[in-house]
């Protein structure tokens, strides 16, 4: 799956860790990435969380999509920051589960995500 996502690629977003139902995965906030008042835009803080919780839900097998997500910006990030962020699966019922990501400035906390999954049939 992420050797498919150019969107992640693009970016730079690397996989650093990957196992049953975790991921971590590394981006640097570039030039392109920082919005007008001069801080990274959330956005790219949130693809960044994104993909990593879409490594650990696909990580079981079956295709897994995004049922919807939930972002805390915790604090602003900055060019040149480099960022990680670690997914941890939280439970899996049915077809659906729970999935926390934690995204790091060194050890700053600046971003906390909350990832629903749903896999497909």
């Amino acid at each position: 799956m992420l050797a498919d996502d150019l969107a992640s690629s693009a970016l730079g977003i690397e996989l650093l860790d990957a196992g049953p139902g975790r991921a971590t995965m590394r981006m640097r906030i570039t030039e392109t990435m920082v919005n007008g008042h001069a801080i990274g835009h959330g956005g790219y803080v949130f693809l960044l969380a994104d993909t990593t919780f879409a490594c650990a839900c696909n990580s079981h097998g079956p295709v897994t999509v995004a049922a919807g997500a939930d972002i805390t910006f915790v604090a602003a990030v900055r060019l040149g920051d480099e960022l990680v962020a670690v997914a941890e699966e939280r439970t899996r019922f049915g077809r659906s589960g729970i999935y926390d990501v934690t995204v790091r400035r060194g050890d700053e906390v600046v971003a906390e995500f909350r990832g629903r999954s749903r896999t497909l049939k």
